[in-house]
């Protein structure tokens, strides 16, 4: 199994800030719209140094999509900030006519996903996002790993035209990938060759995946393990390879089973490739108030489920 070294922790949302300042610093056609969290999306540093370019809306998200469709028009380029819930399930119809209906190129950045919201609850831990925005025509979905991941992904979606949704989170997480990486929208990253199952994760439960990888090699099995970081369009084609050679996948997502990652997986299995699936994911719940380990422990989000759901799909490959 392939080490993973790093040197610090960090949220993903502070990566988001640091790629959206960078763009402010290289691209005049940036501009950020935030409702009333500007501390916690991370986008204080390019409110303080490009104020003329930066929009507090307040607690109006349905009206900050309006905004943010209305000056693409004028050339540019809008980056929309707040929680995961409220730039999706608040404001969809919005999402709906007003961006995704004419391919708007506004890029939908989204905090705060996912049961590692932590202590707010469920009313403000979305589960559900993942879905409703793949389901959306035009719509190119992101959901990256850690903090250089993040950054590079905000600089990338500003050179893609049309709308986006770029999901992160709140938690501090190993900063493992690299600092000067690519970033290809829609290419799954490959993190460790193998042979005997394919493990599929995107978020948070990539660093998980990677535990799990350690694990299942002291048991003598080799997982190969694939970073999807674009849920859509997703890379058929890495994942068609992957289990062509090892007959049997996990996927691993902070996210509902319907309408997620796994989700996706099994639509292409079902057409291309029948083999058999197991998803480490959140089946049919809401989430509730805990600390971000104790939910994810609870919600078996974590490296021990994802060696579970190796061992139990193994068991049925043929």
């Amino acid at each position: 199994m392939k080490e993973f070294p790093y040197s610090e922790s960090k949220d993903t949302r502070s990566g988001f800030g640091a790629g959206l300042h960078e763009l402010g610093k290289k691209n005049p056609n940036v501009v950020a719209l935030c409702a009333d969290l500007t501390g916690s999306l991370k986008m204080d540093a390019f409110k303080n140094d490009f104020p003329e370019r930066f929009f507090q809306v307040g607690i109006a998200e349905a009206n900050m999509m309006g905004l943010a469709a209305g000056m693409t028009i004028g050339g540019k380029i809008p980056f929309t900030g707040t929680f995961a819930n409220f730039s999706t399930g608040r404001v969809y119809d919005q999402i709906r006519q007003s961006i995704a209906y004419s391919g708007k190129n506004v890029k939908i950045c989204a905090s705060h996903a996912g049961v590692t919201l932590g202590e707010d609850g469920a009313t403000h831990q979305i589960l559900e996002d993942l879905g409703m925005m793949k389901m959306l025509p035009h719509m190119t979905v992101i959901n990256p790993c850690d903090f250089n991941q993040t950054k590079a992904a905000t600089i990338a979606i500003a050179e893609h035209e049309g709308p986006v949704y770029l999901r992160f989170g709140r938690p501090v997480v190993p900063n493992f990938t690299p600092a000067d990486q690519e970033f290809k929208i829609g290419k799954a990253v490959l993190l460790n060759e193998g042979t005997d199952v394919s493990i599929f994760a995107t978020g948070h439960l990539v660093w998980k995946a990677i535990l799990a990888g350690k694990i299942l090699a002291e048991k003598g099995i080799n997982a190969e393990i694939i970073n999807i970081h674009t849920i859509k369009p997703l890379d058929s084609e890495a994942i068609l390879q992957s289990v062509r050679k090892t007959r049997c996948i996990v996927s691993a997502e902070e996210h509902q089973f319907n309408g997620g990652l796994g989700d996706s997986i099994a639509q292409l299995l079902a057409r291309e490739e029948p083999l058999p699936l197991e998803m480490v994911g959140v089946n049919d719940s809401f989430g509730e108030s805990g600390t971000p380990d104790q939910l994810m422990e609870k919600y078996k989000l974590n490296e021990a489920a994802i060696v579970a759901a190796v061992e139990k799909v193994m068991s049925r490959r043929k």
